[in-house]
């Protein structure tokens, strides 16, 4: 835990050898008055010594300048005391008057400044003596504090994920929440874990001070608590942010907390270095993969996802945003494999994971192609399924299967082929449009009436002569004998065609 920053007043009558006593009751007094910060002890017997006076002091007074029964007087005294920002009042006895005079003890009582009496035989300048010695075992305290602490953090680093453990050692010395921010904005480790640190305005000013994209730091008060965010990595570069429950206060803390976010900002500049790397070697593994070969992948990486694997492929273009997040899959034991290909970012998992997709999809947004369950021998298939689906699909997750499902001409249907479908019924079309007859719609019911004529009259509700007269008339204005089926054929996959552009 990190030390006190100041000596207050209650290590200054803890002493024993100044033997000084607290007059006031500690419950009368304003929450923490005897542990604020007390910065040096001055003496003065003025009646108005606020001129001369500095914040978070303890003034030591005789009383010679209360005369006897001076109710308003001592009231106005101790309130400028309070307003000035006297932390404590030190009467000596015996020396003007034999105890402190009641005026004074419910004047301070009243205002919640706390009064203690100092023995005839103890010179103030043994208490300013005493103070001055309290501050400087506290600055030692904390020097030594910051080195020990900067030993802590070094010691961490050296352990597997040594950044998070760097942090998590952070919190400990410092007593408070600490969390780390990925370039996005999410929250990837913290400490306490689950102690709700993570709160949606840190998450926001995270986020809010990332995207203006140069090195910085905020203060913030987050439900009425101080925070502090540190951005790591240059400016145009940023690679994250570290959020501590905390504000940054004297010296030591703030060494601590820039050794600190100088190794943070270090290790993600390497991890950067070595993710480039690392997808660079995944690309030429990929290579190998889809040869339906996986020993060179095992023989590189070690091992692969067991088998039977599922294998999707998403926009290269979301490539690190994924990547962050399957690294944070893979620490909690979901094997992977990802790679950037000509075809965009392939991943491949076991399929008892599958599931992981949907998780991946809602919780970055990203639109990918999931294969049929396959294993190794078969990973060019795969990802020729994955490939397919992910050009089937429009959002979230399209799994092989269910694109295959949707049909052959589904399958085939492109902007060239509809293209192609609108200039073969053009001539149909034009017709109807001049002649205000309905040939299209016909001809498609029809079809759809396995090309017979009575079903086709009921479906539209009119005489079966006048569906062969505007099926006769449709072969004529298309040019085509439809009594042939590869000429029906052709027609029935124009008209469907031509419904999906």
């Amino acid at each position: 835990m990190e030390p006190p920053l100041h000596p207050t007043l209650r290590t200054l009558l803890a002493r024993r050898d100044l033997r000084l006593a607290l007059v006031s009751e500690e419950r009368m007094l304003a929450d923490g008055a005897l542990d604020q910060p007390m910065r040096w002890v001055h003496s003065s017997d003025l009646v108005d010594p606020t001129p001369f006076l500095a914040d978070d002091l303890v003034l030591l007074t005789t009383g010679t300048q209360f005369p006897s029964g001076d109710h308003e007087g001592i009231a106005a005294y101790v309130e400028r005391l309070v307003q000035r920002g006297v932390n404590g009042l030190g009467f000596g006895s015996g020396v003007h008057s034999q105890g402190i005079p009641p005026e004074l003890v419910a004047a301070c009582q009243a205002r919640g400044l706390p009064l203690f009496e100092v023995p005839y035989d103890v010179p103030f300048i043994a208490i300013a003596r005493g103070h001055a010695e309290a501050i400087a075992a506290q600055t030692y305290a904390r020097r030594t504090w910051a080195l020990e602490a900067q030993r802590a953090l070094a010691i961490a680093a050296l352990r597997p994920r040594g950044l998070e453990s760097a942090l998590t050692e952070l919190s400990r010395r410092l007593g408070c929440w600490v969390g780390l921010f990925d370039a996005t904005g999410l929250v990837v480790h913290e400490h306490p874990i689950g102690a709700g640190g993570a709160t949606p305005a840190i998450s926001e000013a995270a986020s809010a001070l990332l995207q203006r994209g140069s090195s910085a730091s905020r203060a913030f008060d987050d439900a009425e608590a101080p925070h502090t965010l540190f951005t790591l990595g240059r400016t145009g570069h940023l690679r994250g942010a570290i959020a501590i429950a905390a504000s940054a206060h004297d010296a030591e803390t703030r060494a601590v907390v820039t050794s600190v976010i100088a190794m943070a900002g270090l290790s993600m500049e390497q991890g950067v270095v070595l993710a480039r790397e690392r997808r660079r070697l995944n690309a030429q593994l990929l290579e190998s993969l889809l040869t339906d070969d996986p020993t060179l992948a095992r023989r590189v990486l070690g091992s692969l996802p067991a088998a039977p694997i599922v294998v999707a492929v998403g926009d290269a273009a979301q490539a690190a945003a994924v990547t962050e997040w399957w690294d944070r899959r893979r620490s909690e034991g979901t094997a992977s494999f990802l790679a950037v290909g000509p075809e965009g970012l392939t991943i491949c998992i076991s399929a008892a994971a599958e599931g992981a997709f949907d998780e991946l999809a809602a919780q970055l947004g990203v639109r990918v192609g999931v294969s049929a369950a396959s294993d190794y021998r078969s990973f060019s298939q795969a990802h020729a399924q994955a490939v397919t689906a992910l050009g089937r699909g429009t959002s979230g997750v399209t799994r092989y299967a269910d694109a295959a499902g949707s049909g052959m001409l589904d399958a085939l249907a492109s902007e060239e082929s509809r293209l192609l479908a609108a200039a073969r019924l053009a001539p149909l079309r034009v017709h109807d449009a001049k002649a205000g007859s309905d040939l299209e719609a016909t001809l498609r019911s029809w079809l759809e009436h396995d090309a017979r004529i009575d079903a086709a009259a009921d479906a539209m509700g009119v005489h079966r002569h006048t569906i062969r007269a505007r099926i006769a008339q449709a072969a004529q204005v298309l040019g085509v004998d439809l009594s042939s089926f590869p000429a029906r054929a052709e027609l029935w996959a124009a008209l469907q065609l031509a419904a999906t552009g």
